[in-house]
């Protein structure tokens, strides 16, 4: 009999409403919990440039890497190329709940691929991610300003994601995504 496969969480949300930080949050509160994958997404990005919460590697061999197949999904964001590794196939074949993190608009393309998908939507009031972004120091005041005008892709038309507002305590945010994890764990 085949093992089913797992599920595949995709952690999406505007910029400076804290997805790494209630990610890693949740990474540490489930360390031990062998279910559970938190994979890291590389992005295609010039060496010496500020990591995040992602791996780096320059555009050229990124280009090579997709193009060999060591990536299960791509998607272009903030003018530069993402993806998460081919070994997240391997995890779900294995019947992991994978978590990552990801652009909005690249939820429909892992949705039709990845039956045992859900969507955890962050969300947090504005003048925080203000507050957020300015403390992150990468960006300017009119490039940070201009970032939280910017109109967000809303999640695709049938998919129902988990919203988790990270506008309070930071326990509350991870405490909140460790349930839905756990949840959606118990229905796989």
């Amino acid at each position: 009999m085949a093992r089913p496969l797992g599920s595949l969480v995709l952690v999406v949300g505007p910029s400076g409403v804290g997805k790494k930080t209630i990610i890693e949050g949740a990474r540490n509160a489930l360390g031990n919990d062998q279910r559970f994958v938190f994979v890291q997404r590389v992005v295609a990005r010039a060496p010496g440039t500020d990591p995040d919460e992602h791996d780096g590697m320059a555009p050229e061999d990124f280009a090579k890497a997709e193009l060999g197949g060591r990536f299960c999904l791509c998607w272009d964001a903030h003018n530069r190329r993402y993806g998460l590794p081919i070994s997240v196939d391997t995890d779900l074949s294995l019947g992991k709940v994978v978590v990552a993190s990801v652009a909005r608009h690249a939820v429909a393309e892992a949705c039709a691929k990845y039956p045992a998908c859900a969507v955890v939507l962050v969300t947090a009031e504005i003048s925080l991610r203000a507050q957020r972004l300015i403390g992150l120091g990468r960006e300017g005041g009119d490039q940070i300003t201009a970032r939280l005008a910017r109109e967000s892709p809303a999640v695709p038309r049938g998919i129902d994601p988990i919203i988790i507002d990270n506008s309070g305590r930071l326990a509350i945010g991870v405490t909140a995504l460790v349930m839905a994890l756990v949840g959606i764990a118990s229905q796989a």
